[in-house]
């Protein structure tokens, strides 16, 4: 495989993802890393047939310890990583139990690129830029989330969020508590790593509404049908919202710009903008951080490989 400059992207095979890996086969080679070894196998030959490089890695990001081994298998294929997309995400309407046992959504969002993001740090060259995707979901006063039925992150710790806990007063919609927690988690991981390891860049994409994303698969055919042909196709011209390719095109620029920032919250639009009160403060950072390192580490670590 030629030594171009390479992308890591989580979650590539559909909406934001798979239109994100497209784009950023055109400044080097793109790891896919999925779950699905037929989807990947898919965007791999999509890539290819447009004259790209790709190469899949499969994994789980809601099993800890096949997002450690996804990371250890990229580490072998020594490529020269400039940029890592965690983009891979759920929000189902319904709870389900991770590989550990912990909250399926909590682990996917938040747990599991976590793991994978601190077992790749050490093996990454200066000014590497890790990219999570984030929402603005996760502050009680955006008042678009709340008027779509969110009530912000509803953090009482990390051990609580794995098991599917959340702080009273969330949301009567199943599943948004625990989608804005763990996205809020993202946030928090961003600042913390962007302050703790400056030789890196650490940044966050909250990407805009997308009703064409495959965020909503869950959803029933009929509105699947008019998110994607109806509302997407409006999204750009409507404020806080976004579609797929207008989303990966945002995406692709900051991933892949020449640039020193890090510590940044970008807007749909590529604009830096603010995340709540409570993820904004050092301290409360810190504690996702040092919470979310220590449940991790009730995992044991599989020996390396030779």
């Amino acid at each position: 495989m030629t030594r171009s400059n390479a992308y890591v992207i989580t979650g590539p095979t559909a909406g934001i993802g798979r239109r994100t890996a497209l784009a950023l086969a055109e400044y080097g080679t793109v790891v896919l890393v999925g779950r699905s070894p037929d989807k990947l196998a898919g965007v791999e030959k999509e890539i290819s047939g447009r004259g790209g490089q790709a190469v899949s890695v499969v994994a789980d990001l809601s099993d800890i310890t096949s997002a450690r081994r996804a990371a250890a298998e990229i580490t072998r294929l020594d490529l020269p990583i400039v940029g890592v997309l965690n983009n891979a995400g759920i929000m189902p309407p319904r709870p389900f139990k991770s590989a550990q046992g912990w909250d399926g959504t909590y682990a996917t969002n938040h747990l599991g690129p976590f793991a994978f993001t601190e077992a790749l740090i050490p093996h990454l060259a200066d000014g590497t830029n890790v990219v999570f995707i984030g929402s603005a979901v996760e502050d009680p006063e955006r008042k678009p989330a709340v008027a779509s039925g969110f009530r912000g992150a509803r953090f009482l710790s990390v051990e609580a969020s794995a098991r599917g806990e959340w702080a009273p007063g969330g949301s009567s919609k199943p599943g948004f508590d625990a989608y804005a927690t763990s996205k809020q988690g993202n946030i928090a991981t961003v600042f913390a790593f962007a302050r703790e390891t400056p030789r890196l860049r650490f940044n966050v994409i909250e990407p805009g509404f997308n009703p064409g994303s495959d965020l909503g698969r869950d959803a029933n055919a009929a509105l699947r049908l008019i998110a994607k042909y109806v509302m997407s196709p409006l999204a750009p011209m409507i404020k806080y919202w976004s579609n797929p390719k207008t989303a990966a095109r945002m995406i692709t620029k900051v991933l892949a710009a020449d640039s020193r920032d890090t510590g940044v919250y970008y807007d749909e639009n590529g604009k830096p903008m603010t995340a709540s009160a409570q993820v904004r403060d050092h301290t409360y950072q810190d504690r996702v951080v040092a919470e979310t390192r220590a449940l991790l580490a009730t995992i044991p670590m599989e020996p390396a490989r030779s």
